[in-house]
């Protein structure tokens, strides 16, 4: 073997281990507490040593002993499985389930809150039945509290009752938990489908958090809303049979409802607004189906969302005050 060869696999190597490990301290860091942390580092640490020896000693049982704490890792790894027995934040305590009878849809743990600040709020689980007979609209809501480009989804269904029922896909924290989108990599959080009504989830967003909050309206026929309504419904009964783990890149608020669109639409293409969340109305616009008149600048702007809409309008439901242009 050339002296380049041998330079050339001994950096592949070391960028291996070096990843590996750094890697190995993360997951363990985020999935480990008290004596069980301290444990898998040291462990984690050994097993480092005993890697380089190896590769000091023979070349080739290095690579070997590489491979072995690789598998070891991942096997580990394996056993941290999602969990629905948590203690969880209040506002998370429930994920939405669902019964369907025909064209009734009745919804379970359908968070109520009365917000009194951002963290603080009256609970109210209550159960509604829906008549998919007279779903009638679909607004998308796009929620940013810091850098634009990043948003948090939320899909409203409208009914001809004057009903609004969101649906939110979010991280399902453990009280007194708070999120790392790092964490949202290493299986530190499970996922959890929230339905709630706008008083709840949009004015918490408008009112008490100070995000800029846009709503579209979004064009689809009467048989998608439904398909596409349903596939909610069938992301609730798959989280009530068995939980998942939230991902910071492949299973968010975002990728997931891309998931459930897909039910309208099995090729829809994939753009980096799928990432860059806060990027979706020009997506929605590409695809045809964003709502509104004008440009897309004078959607964005006509879709912001005011706080306090219903002190200004009194004599509305929260609803409708948001709706008031």
């Amino acid at each position: 073997m050339t002296r380049f060869r041998r330079f050339l696999f001994h950096g592949i190597f070391t960028v291996l281990a070096a990843a590996g490990a750094a890697w190995s301290a993360t997951a363990i860091w985020l999935n480990q507490s008290g004596v069980a942390l301290v444990f898998a580092l040291v462990l984690l640490a050994l097993a480092v040593v005993a890697v380089i020896s190896a590769r000091i000693y023979k070349r080739r049982i290095g690579w070997a002993a590489l491979a072995l704490a690789v598998v070891g890792v991942f096997g580990w790894y394996q056993t941290i499985t999602p969990r629905a027995d948590r203690v969880w934040a209040p506002d998370v305590a429930h994920g939405v389930t669902a019964r369907i009878n025909d064209n009734l849809i009745t919804l379970a743990n359908l968070r109520d809150f009365d917000w009194q600040t951002k963290d603080r709020a009256n609970e109210r689980w209550i159960s509604e039945t829906y008549d998919l007979d007279q779903l009638e609209s679909v607004d998308m809501l796009t929620s940013v509290w810091d850098s634009p480009d990043i948003a948090h989804l939320l899909v409203s269904f409208g009914f001809s009752n004057g009903e609004q029922v969101v649906f939110s896909v979010e991280i399902r924290r453990e009280e007194g938990e708070k999120f790392s989108e790092i964490g949202g990599f290493f299986r530190q959080f499970e996922l959890v489908l929230i339905a709630a009504t706008e008083q709840d989830i949009v004015r918490l967003r408008t009112d008490f958090r100070d995000e800029k909050v846009r709503m579209f309206p979004v064009v689809l026929t009467p048989e998608q809303r439904r398909t596409m309504f349903l596939s909610y419904v069938g992301l609730a009964k798959d989280l009530e049979k068995k939980p998942q783990f939230y991902n910071t890149i492949s299973a968010n608020c975002t990728t997931v409802v891309y998931g459930l669109a897909r039910s309208l639409k099995s090729d829809l293409p994939i753009r980096k607004s799928l990432i860059l969340s806060g990027r979706l109305p020009q997506y929605l616009e590409e695809l045809g189906v964003l709502g509104g008149k004008g440009t897309t600048g004078d959607r964005l702007n006509g879709a912001l969302l005011r706080a306090d809409a219903q002190i200004a309008h009194p004599n509305l439901t929260f609803s409708q005050a948001i709706r008031v242009k």
